[in-house]
């Protein structure tokens, strides 16, 4: 199938449109199917166009309003009009050079007005400026421009590499700050812990105190009641030397301790012993009062 011609006659396939001369002059425009020529008359088949959607890639070297070197890939899909066939098949010799031209122009005169971070966010909007002047252009030669597509933006390479860069940078100066604020937020809730055992400790060690001086208290009672002429101060100093003991002999008998510092001099053991004695002595005399 496709388009076959002889010399009377032709076929013209679908998506295609002929243009009959004659005698050297624009007749008419054949439409696809089956189409009679009559050469003796001076008819005969100029051409044939495509009705298809053709594109074209364009890429163009420009410079941003910060003087960065870019490329613009634009891809524009046009096709010819059937009812203006005639004019895109006499009008323009090269319509690709034609709008290629035209895409040049556009886009070196709107690119240096943006810099090339306004141009990655507006691209779409060079587009539209492309379009526009390709189709009051374009339109008047048989052609209509049905898209427009900024398909890429490449900067210099050296100025990619520096985007990274400044990209990364922001990243991690980003990271920085929210791991200053959980380290933050770490030393915060560790000191309130901290200051939380702190009173609590300082609660308990009050409430051993307490406790200790309520026992010390009742044993002094309890003791100065059954023992008649006794002291305060007498029952003290025997509690006294007697936890001295006590904590000596736990001090021996763990396991981790290796050295014990105790009072060795001769002044501390007459010391201990006549606690000691005395103690005993009053102990004594008091249970023989008692009888």
């Amino acid at each position: 199938m496709g388009n076959t011609f002889c010399l009377f006659c032709g076929c013209i396939g679908q998506s295609h449109v002929a243009v009959v001369e004659r005698w050297g002059r624009f007749e008419r425009l054949a439409q696809p199917g089956f189409n009679f020529f009559n050469p003796l008359a001076g008819e005969f088949l100029a051409g044939l166009l495509s009705t298809r959607l053709s594109y074209l890639d364009v890429r163009i070297e420009t410079k941003t309003k910060d003087n960065v070197f870019v490329q613009l890939l634009c891809s524009i899909h046009y096709r010819v009009i059937k009812e203006s066939a005639d004019d895109a098949f006499y009008e323009l010799q090269n319509p690709q050079e034609q709008i290629q031209a035209y895409v040049f122009d556009v886009t070196r005169a709107l690119v240096p007005r943006m810099t090339l971070d306004q141009l990655f966010e507006q691209k779409g909007e060079v587009a539209k400026a492309v379009l526009d002047e390709l189709e009051k252009v374009m339109g008047a030669y048989g052609y209509n421009i049905e898209h427009i597509l900024m398909v890429d933006i490449v900067p210099d390479p050296s100025v990619r590499k520096a985007m990274n860069e400044i990209n990364a940078a922001q990243r991690m100066q980003l990271a920085s700050v929210y791991k200053g604020e959980a380290e933050k937020v770490l030393q915060v809730k560790r000191a309130e812990a901290e200051a939380e055992s702190k009173y609590l400790g300082g609660v308990g060690v009050a409430r051993q105190r307490q406790a200790i001086t309520d026992g010390l208290r009742e044993n002094i009672l309890n003791f100065s009641h059954k023992v008649e002429g006794t002291s305060a101060k007498e029952v003290m100093d025997l509690i006294m030397i007697t936890q001295y003991f006590d904590t000596i002999k736990d001090l021996g008998n763990s396991s981790k301790n290796t050295t014990v510092f105790i009072p060795h001099g001769p002044g501390h053991v007459r010391d201990i012993s006549e606690q000691i004695r005395m103690g005993m002595m009053e102990a004594t005399s008091a249970h023989v009062n008692t009888q």
